[in-house]
Order: C-alpha cells, then sequence, then structure tokens
C-alpha cells in the first residue's frame, strides 16, 4: 500500500539568512562564504533574505539565486521585490529581493508584495513574502520567507497581510525571515498567536542574531549580538526539537536553523499524490 511506503514523521532542517547580498562584516562581498555556511549547516530548505539578481556592479551584477542554487546544487526561487529597469539596452532587469533554495522540489512559487506605508523619516523600499510549495518526501509543504520594515505601522499592515497569505494554505506550513523586530515586540506576538517561534518553543529565547560579531581593526571596535530579529516559525503539523544560531562573520545578521518533524498522522493535510491542487 502507498501509506506503507510514506512514513509517518519526517525530519526537516530548515534555516533563515539575511545575506546582506554577500557583504561580510569585512566590507567584501563573497557568495562562496555563504554557500559554505548554508552546506555545512545541514539545512534542506533555505529562506533567504537581500539577495541581487543583475542589481549593480556591489555584485557584479550577477543572478546571486542562480549563482547559489547551481553552487550547491539545489533548487531556488526568487522573489524580486525591487524590479528595475536596465542600466543598458538588451541588458536583464536590476531585481533585489527574497529567495527559496531547497533539496526538495519547488513545485508552486508566488511573491506577494506587502502594502507599503509611505513615510517622510523612514525608508519605504518595498516589501514582500514569497510563497513556495515544496514535495517533501511525498508531502506538500508551504515555505514562506519574508524581509520586513523597520517602520511600526508598515510593520503591522505586513504582519496582518502575513497572516491572511498563510492562512489561505493548505498544507504544513513553515516561515521564515528578517521580522526587523524582536520577540518582545507586540508584532511578534501577534504572530505567536497563530505560529510557533522555534526559539521559544526549544527553550532558546535569549539567542541572539543581529548584528553580527566583529571586531574592526582600524578603531578597535568590538560588535556583538544584542537582539534577535529573525526568525523561524511553523504551524502545528510540525514539531521543533532544536534550534540555533550560527556564529559568522559573513554578513551582518546571523543565520538561525531549527530541526523540524513533520507529522503526518491525526493531521487532515494532503499527501503530494493525493493533492489535487497547489492552491
Amino acid at each position: 500500500m502507498e501509506s506503507d511506503k510514506i512514513p509517518p514523521t519526517v525530519p526537516i532542517k530548515v534555516m533563515s539568512f539575511n545575506i546582506a547580498h554577500g557583504l561580510g562584516m569585512d566590507n567584501t562581498v563573497d557568495l562562496e562564504r555563504t554557500a559554505k555556511v548554508i552546506e555545512q549547516s545541514g539545512a534542506e530548505i533555505i529562506g533567504l533574505q537581500e539577495l541581487d539578481r543583475h542589481f549593480t556592479d556591489r555584485s557584479d551584477f550577477i543572478d546571486q539565486v542562480d549563482w547559489l542554487s547551481h553552487r550547491l546544487g539545489m533548487y531556488g526561487a526568487f522573489g524580486a521585490n525591487l524590479d528595475l529597469e536596465p542600466n543598458e539596452p538588451e541588458r536583464p532587469r536590476r531585481q533585489y529581493g527574497n529567495a527559496v533554495l531547497s533539496k526538495h522540489p519547488i513545485k508552486y512559487v508566488e511573491n506577494h508584495l506587502l502594502t507599503k506605508v509611505i513615510s517622510p523619516i523612514a525608508n519605504s523600499e518595498q516589501r514582500g513574502i514569497l510563497e513556495v510549495v515544496l514535495e517533501v518526501k511525498g508531502t506538500y509543504v508551504s515555505f514562506f520567507n519574508t524581509h520586513l520594515s523597520l517602520k511600526e505601522e508598515e510593520l503591522k499592515v505586513s504582519i496582518d497581510e502575513i497572516l491572511e497569505i498563510t492562512e489561505k494554505s493548505r498544507f504544513p506550513k513553515i516561515i521564515t525571515g528578517d521580522f526587523n523586530a524582536d520577540p518582545d515586540h507586540l508584532q511578534i506576538k501577534r504572530m505567536e498567536n497563530h505560529f510557533d517561534d522555534v526559539f521559544l518553543k526549544t527553550g532558546k529565547n535569549n539567542m541572539y542574531t543581529y548584528p553580527a560579531p566583529y571586531e574592526h581593526d582600524s578603531d578597535g571596535v568590538k560588535l556583538k549580538p544584542v537582539t534577535r530579529i529573525d526568525y523561524i516559525f511553523t504551524d502545528q503539523h510540525l514539531e521543533p526539537e532544536q534550534a540555533a544560531v550560527i556564529e559568522t562573520s559573513i554578513s551582518d545578521h546571523l543565520p538561525i536553523t531549527a530541526d523540524l518533524v513533520l507529522s503526518r498522522v491525526g493531521s487532515k493535510m494532503k499527501t503530494a499524490n493525493g493533492a489535487r491542487s497547489l492552491k
């Protein structure tokens, strides 16, 4: 029987990492360092924020998603939140946004642009949440990845929209991203009303992700992480077993990982073979 071939639980390791287009605390852009951290982590599904796609000379106009997916041998999906005309005719559009890398096949991709709240005193960068549906060992999983605003009013609106978007998915849900808010923030508490924060669930809420540790040679100033603004959230179909912060200075954020167990027992979710549609 088909059910005999599908185990009742599936372990999944995920990561969230704001890579700052590969810019390290040493002011060097080096995607190979990014790839090595991902590789060594053992993560199967990765939500990445702040990637360039033919964007500017700061990243040599390369497609960073394509480069990383080929380097790591993973499937890749990209959500452009900034989408600009090329500097020269015949060149690709200049894009910046979020990405998902996965060892599991990507079956569906949609980038949702979030409402932008214009403010005269703060950056009004377009934000978004990238949604992908993955086939993970016989079951579909919805994976969402985002990078949110520092502005209070816009953050509230974004959380409103994220809760609405994620509620529509029929599959087990994982949400990763740079939320630009600490664990005590009201908007993070709203997320926790619907999802598990893997660090809180595993008793590691005192771990920090920003800024990355670094000692500047020029003035001897030492930086160390003082807050956590990066998150992995899961729904009731996924049980967090471990959560960790990886110490590195290859970005201004520290990458985070979570070991999850996807449970099929007693849930109403459809297996990949049994699902009629992805939406």
